[in-house]
C-alpha cells in the first residue's frame, strides 16, 4: 500500500560541498531544506522506503553501495558529511538486480531517507530509465503492494530555461512546467494524470529527468486503495536553468 510521498529534484547539488567550497546560495540552501522536510514527513508513516531515481537501466540497486557523488565527478572528501555505506537488498516486486555503484539521484534519494531516520534494512532503491509507460508503472504497482510503503521519488523538470541552463534554452520548457505545477497545487486525480500524460519525447528533448520514475509514481498511485488527496508543494525553484521542485503527498490515511 503506498502509504506517503516525497518527490525531491534529481540534482547532485542536494548533497551539501557538491556545489564547492564556500557559503551556498541561499536558493540552494532553501531547496535542500525543503527536501530534507519532505522525506521527513513521508518516511514518518512507515519504516519501508523505496527510493525511485533515473538511471541508464531499469533495475534494483542492491548490495554494498556508497552514497556519495562520485557519479557526478564530485569525490567523497569534497562533501560536507562523510559519505555512508549501506548494504541494500533487491526491492520486493521491483525489476531485478544489476551490478554497479548508484547514480547521482538515488544517492541524493538514500542520503535524505537515512537523514530522516530510515533503517537501512527498510530501504530499497530502484532506477528507471525513460521508455514504454505501462513497465514502468507496474513497477510503482507491484513494489507497493506488500505492504505500506514509501516512495522518494527523485526527478527533475525541464533543464532549457534561458541561457544558463544546461541544455539550451528552449521555450517549450515553461509551458512544460508551469502545466506540472499548476496540476500539482490542483489536487490529487490533476496530478497524478498531468504526470501520466506527459509526452516522454517532449521530455526527453527538454532535459525532464523526472518522466521515468514519474510513471513509476502513476503506478503507485493506480493500485493505492483510495484517490489520493491534493499534494503539497513545498518549494520551487529554476536554479541555473533548471527547474526543480519539492512536494509531500500523503496518500493513505
Amino acid at each position: 500500500m503506498l502509504a506517503a510521498v516525497a518527490l525531491v529534484p534529481d540534482t547532485v547539488l542536494l548533497l551539501p560541498g557538491a556545489a564547492g567550497r564556500g557559503p551556498d546560495d541561499p536558493e540552494l540552501v532553501a531547496l535542500r531544506a525543503a527536501a530534507r522536510t519532505a522525506v521527513a514527513r513521508a518516511v514518518g508513516r512507515t519504516a519501508r522506503v523505496l527510493v525511485v531515481a533515473p538511471g541508464p537501466v531499469d533495475r534494483s540497486v542492491a548490495g554494498t553501495v556508497r552514497a556519495g557523488a562520485a557519479a557526478a565527478g564530485v569525490p567523497d572528501h569534497l562533501l560536507e558529511h562523510p559519505v555512508p555505506q549501506v548494504r541494500l537488498e533487491v526491492a520486493p516486486g521491483g525489476p531485478p538486480e544489476v551490478p554497479g555503484p548508484p547514480g547521482t539521484g538515488a544517492a541524493a534519494g538514500v542520503r535524505l531517507a537515512l537523514e530522516a531516520g530510515v533503517p537501512a534494512r527498510g530501504l530499497h532503491v530502484v532506477e528507471v530509465t525513460p521508455g514504454r509507460a505501462a513497465p514502468l508503472r507496474a513497477i510503482g504497482a507491484a513494489t507497493t503492494t506488500t505492504g505500506p510503503t514509501v516512495l522518494v521519488v527523485v526527478g527533475s523538470g525541464a533543464a532549457r530555461h534561458g541561457h544558463d541552463a544546461p541544455l539550451p534554452h528552449d521555450d517549450r520548457a515553461a509551458g512544460l512546467d508551469r502545466g506540472l505545477l499548476a496540476a500539482l497545487h490542483a489536487g490529487g486525480t490533476p496530478a497524478r494524470d498531468a504526470l501520466a500524460a506527459l509526452d516522454a519525447a517532449l521530455a526527453a528533448d527538454l532535459g525532464v529527468t523526472g518522466w521515468a520514475p514519474w510513471q513509476v509514481l502513476v503506478g503507485a498511485l493506480d493500485a493505492a486503495v483510495t484517490a489520493p488527496p491534493a499534494p503539497d508543494v513545498l518549494h520551487t525553484t529554476l536554479w541555473h536553468g533548471a527547474a526543480h521542485a519539492v512536494v509531500a503527498w500523503e496518500v493513505a490515511p
